[in-house]
């Protein structure tokens, strides 16, 4: 550190000479202040206050030097704590970032927020708000709250809230913020993204059905967890009447429109948790999950009713359909895909021989 200066030099070329002589050397301080009274009689000056006036002069510029050294240390490290913590944060949302980027659904993006986003916003109160049509985060009234929304390719997902006691909010935190809410506007929209593509590869693109290997694999999960839960799981099959007239009569477009207003009339009539499945050509299957056989075969008779007044029209005819119905039940203990569907199909085809567009149920009894 550089305590003299340009302005320093006459003052310290002057107190190399004064002060040594004052602080070491009695002797030669008696014959100097000797010597400087004499002058002082002599010539009038007073030379020993300019003395004493020198050194506090100089005792107060070092004071004033050290406390602008002080200031400046002080203020560097202010600036290197102010680094340190940017770097601190920077590391936050790089780990926030990287988490997000390995979630591919909402509820690994749900468990990375509750990981990370109170350390990001400081607080605990912090929340996110998804669009209706997506699984909600953390719900809450946005009133006192800093919102940012979430957005991504020009779609926003959803929004953001920092309560306001969280404050105060300075530009960097504010931006830090912003950082979150973009981040995790593009892990929710890519979420969204990957359920659509993978919905899509598992549905069947005509009726909107699932296709019939996932359904194979979704009655498989279905009748495991109903054996461990000893709770019902009934099976629907069933199949459009004389389909096949259809297509010769009218054509594969006509045919392709009777099966998708089937599919979209299953939607309608059965409940979000019910398996909606295309087994093939204009087979369908229907799984009803904690269903007794009485319950299945009400709603097998609900959707039969629905799919004979259901009007086509095509061209200037008017299309109508029926279907057959054939109704099984697991017991808690089956596990075997293949023969719960096998009973249904059975009892499909004894419908069919009793005249069509009826339920019959199938009176086979599951093997545990």
């Amino acid at each position: 550190m550089n305590l003299v200066n340009r302005r320093d030099r006459l003052l310290v070329a002057g107190l190399v000479l004064a002060v040594p002589i004052v602080i070491f050397a009695r002797p030669i301080e008696r014959w100097v202040l000797g010597v400087a009274r004499e002058a002082e009689h002599g010539s009038g000056l007073a030379l020993v206050p300019a003395l004493i006036l020198l050194t506090l002069v100089f005792f107060f510029h070092q004071q004033g030097k050290r406390l602008e050294e002080k200031t400046r240390a002080a203020a560097a490290e202010a600036e290197a704590t102010l680094a340190q913590t940017r770097a601190a944060e920077m590391e936050r949302l790089v780990n926030f970032g990287e988490a997000l980027a390995r979630s591919l659904d909402v509820d690994a993006i749900r468990d990375v927020v509750k990981q990370h986003l109170p350390k990001l916003a400081g607080t605990d109160e912090a929340w996110i708000l998804l669009h209706a049509g997506s699984h909600v985060l953390d719900p809450t009234d946005t009133k006192g709250h800093i919102s940012l929304p979430l957005t991504a390719g020009g779609h926003t997902v959803g929004v953001l809230g920092v309560p306001n006691s969280a404050g105060p909010f300075s530009e960097s935190r504010r931006r830090m913020l912003a950082t979150v809410a973009a981040l995790l506007g593009i892990a929710v929209r890519n979420a969204q993204l990957f359920q659509e593509i993978r919905e899509n590869s598992l549905r069947d693109g005509l009726t909107g059905c699932f296709n019939r290997t996932h359904a194979l694999e979704m009655i498989d999960t279905e009748l495991r967890r109903a054996r461990r839960s000893q709770l019902p799981v009934a099976l629907i099959m069933f199949d459009l009447d004389h389909f096949k007239d259809v297509n010769d009569r009218f054509g594969h477009l006509c045919g392709d429109a009777v099966l998708a207003a089937a599919g979209s009339r299953m939607r309608d009539v059965l409940r979000g948790s019910d398996l909606k499945c295309r087994y093939g050509g204009e087979e369908f299957l229907v799984l009803l999950p904690e269903t007794p056989i009485e319950g299945a075969k009400r709603v097998a008779d609900t959707l039969r009713r629905e799919l004979a007044e259901m009007s086509i029209a095509w061209k200037d005819e008017t299309l109508r359909v029926t279907a057959s119905f054939g109704v099984t039940v697991a017991l808690p203990s089956e596990i075997d895909t293949q023969a719960l569907i096998a009973r249904a199909d059975a009892a499909l085809y004894h419908a069919k021989d009793q005249g069509r567009n009826c339920v019959r149920v199938s009176v086979e009894t599951a093997v545990a």
